[in-house]
């Protein structure tokens, strides 16, 4: 491979790796927060660990154009003093910077107004064992990167033969990350966890075809990074010269890919108080909001489970709240909305966290993309989206573009290339419209989506991009 990275890039990183600083042990963890307590003198004190160590390399054009690694670890100090509340943050772990920190944090404090909402500083709390650290991923080399890049070059390559010499692109990051959390009032927690993500766009000589493919998963091992390349090869192949057919309304096969860009903006719309407060798509007309109701196709069911191994997320919260299993939607029916603690307290129910911070998957069937795909009489596939905002929070609106490889589907069968659109469409309602859903696959660390045909999915426009 052209430009592959020279020991120069590599052995500062390595040293880094090699070494471990930002990857704190439990006790490590435990004994700097201790530390950091004992300088404050503020009415309630939390510490905030955050520890992380990274490798990426970059790629364009059979050649590598970035190698680098990076590694920190700060440390946040919140103080609280009567009912106002500061941070400060640093990365300089000498006694003096954090007293200079605990220092300022408590400054900021005293100026900051008085929050009604103050919640005091959590105990002694117990949490589920999550397994999310996997050595291999932490300790991914340039080495090891730089051969996962050329298997996936390679298969683009052999792949991308029918429309000549294949230019593909892409990234990989594999990075370990440590959290820990302590109070002055007696709580610890102690999180680590790794995650790799690779991803290639693929495209042909006369720019026309464009493929993208894309994997992620807290275990480097189940990333298939000659896959990655070949199946962005054939995407750009299959997508070269394409038509243009009037935009409208049509039956959409979501790829995975697809459903994890928009199923997660689900998020916001699933907070308890946005809900109660009649800012949200579970507002219930008159007050209060629509847990118990239908809100969605009844073979939907979307939940998060820090332990769950498909997400293995952090047990925890940035408060040191602890998280289990929450049911959002099961069966159609919205069975749990996120409450804070200031909003449980206030409704008088329990807190949970945020609707994303323990993972996040879409189940309810068995079927592969293929199978899906199979059982469309006429519609678009669509690769993935780009680009996408936000219209409406009510409805959970979204627009943005189809990008890298979009295709007519015909008696079950993938028949031409389209030029890609602008689409409108809200991810709630399309849970709504569903004609068929598969069965759930990692998208990236911490989430699990299956691929979905959808009715009525609005493509509004036109777009140039390929």
């Amino acid at each position: 491979m052209r430009g592959a990275p020279g020991t120069g890039l590599q052995a500062p990183e390595r040293a880094g790796q090699e070494a471990g600083s930002t990857l704190l042990s439990r006790q490590e963890a435990q004994a700097l927060t201790a530390r950091v307590l004992k300088m404050s003198a503020a009415d309630a004190t939390r510490v905030t660990i955050v520890g992380s160590r990274g490798g990426n390399t970059r790629f364009a054009d059979a050649s590598i154009t970035t190698s680098g690694g990076s590694e920190d670890t700060s440390v946040t100090v919140t103080a609280t003093v009567g009912r106002r509340r500061a941070s400060a943050s640093t990365n300089v772990l000498d006694d003096a910077s954090l007293q200079r920190t605990v220092d300022l944090a408590a400054r900021l404090a005293r100026l900051a107004p008085e929050d009604p909402e103050l919640m005091p500083e959590l105990g002694p709390q117990a949490y589920a064992t999550v397994s999310a650290f996997v050595g291999r991923t932490a300790d991914l080399d340039p080495e090891t990167r730089a051969a996962a890049v050329r298997r996936s070059v390679d298969a683009a390559n052999a792949a991308g033969k029918p429309a000549g010499e294949i230019f593909s692109a892409g990234f990989l990051d594999a990075n370990a990350r440590v959290i820990a959390v302590a109070t002055s009032a007696g709580l610890f927690a102690y999180h680590r966890s790794t995650a790799a993500d690779f991803s290639v766009t693929a495209r042909t000589p006369d720019g026309t075809g464009s493929g993208w493919a894309r994997a992620g998963a807290r275990n480097w091992n189940a990333i298939d990074a000659a896959s990655i390349g070949r199946i962005a090869a054939q995407k750009a192949v299959a997508s070269r010269k394409p038509q243009t057919i009037e935009p409208g309304l049509y039956t959409a096969v979501l790829e995975p890919q697809a459903v994890n860009d928009l199923v997660p903006l689900l998020g916001n719309a699933l907070l308890a108080r946005s809900a109660d407060e009649g800012r949200s798509p579970f507002s219930k007309a008159g007050g209060g909001n629509r847990i118990g109701e239908k809100v969605a196709d009844e073979r939907v069911t979307l939940y998060s489970d820090p332990a769950d191994p498909g997400l293995l997320a952090a047990p925890f919260d940035v408060q040191g709240l602890p998280l289990s299993r929450m049911v959002w939607i099961e069966k159609g029916v919205l069975r749990n909305l996120a409450y804070t603690r200031f909003w449980a307290e206030k409704q008088g129910v329990r807190p949970t966290g945020g609707a994303l911070a323990g993972g996040l998957a879409l189940a309810g069937g068995t079927k592969s993309t293929e199978e899906i795909i199979a059982g469309c009489a006429h519609g678009i596939l669509v690769t993935h989206f780009f680009y996408i905002r936000s219209l409406d929070p009510r409805t959970v609106l979204q627009t943005g573009l189809t990008r890298d490889g979009t295709f007519l589907i015909e008696n079950g069968k993938i028949t031409r290339a389209l030029k890609n659109f602008r689409w409108n469409e809200s991810p709630l309602l399309m849970l709504n419209r569903l004609e068929d859903i598969g069965r759930p696959e990692p998208t990236e660390a911490g989430r699990l989506m299956p691929a979905l045909r959808v009715r009525d999915f609005n493509f509004t426009s036109l777009s140039e991009a390929v």
